[in-house]
């Protein structure tokens, strides 16, 4: 019951959203050309390699490491609002109709992400799907610490709850005060 209802979430989601997807392939299309979408490997659960897609925000020429190394004259002018907005990660519901990830999660590594990978494995954290967001998200933690990463991705599944996963939807779109968040996890 819960698959059926968080694939009719996504379903209806991608439709609402789809004109401004279309509104964003233009724009990509106008700055930089084709692909309009970007798609890279990720490890999802039990290591398993799967295909996520997103919007393209970087520039074709852009190397294809994660995007905290990455100088800025790699961005798309219209990729800084995307990501603003978040616009670049709704096709990613479409990872979710596939079963590759859930909406609530640790978000996926990349495969040269080692160090990452080698944390999240000792703490068990392949043993769930990962999300479009997740905790470490809204907390703002990423890859410059990929020790502070796993554990908080750790907190989020030892504490998983329907609350806490609609106070990380929510919280993806509205910020919280980081201290209230921590507290309600723990």
């Amino acid at each position: 019951m819960f698959r059926n209802m968080r694939n009719f979430i996504c379903a209806i989601g991608l439709i609402i959203i789809s004109p401004f997807l279309f509104f964003a392939a233009l724009m990509i299309i106008i700055e930089d050309g084709m692909p309009v979408f970007f798609i890279q490997e990720r490890v999802g659960k039990n290591n398993a390699i799967f295909k996520i897609i997103k919007i393209r925000t970087l520039k074709r020429e852009a190397p294809n490491t994660g995007t905290h190394q990455l100088d800025h004259k790699y961005q798309l002018k219209c990729g800084k609002l995307f990501r603003k907005i978040k616009l670049d990660e709704f096709p990613q519901l479409i990872n979710v109709l596939l079963g590759d990830i859930n909406l609530i999660g640790p978000r996926p590594g990349l495969i040269s992400q080692t160090e990452l990978t080698e944390f999240r494995s000792a703490k068990g954290i392949y043993e769930v799907k990962p999300g479009i967001t997740g905790l470490s998200q809204i907390l703002g933690y990423d890859m410059s610490d990929p020790l502070k990463l796993a554990e908080v991705d750790k907190l989020y599944i030892e504490n998983k709850s329907i609350y806490i996963d609609f106070l990380i939807l929510l919280g993806t779109f509205v910020k919280f005060p980081k201290n209230y968040l921590i507290k309600l996890v723990t």
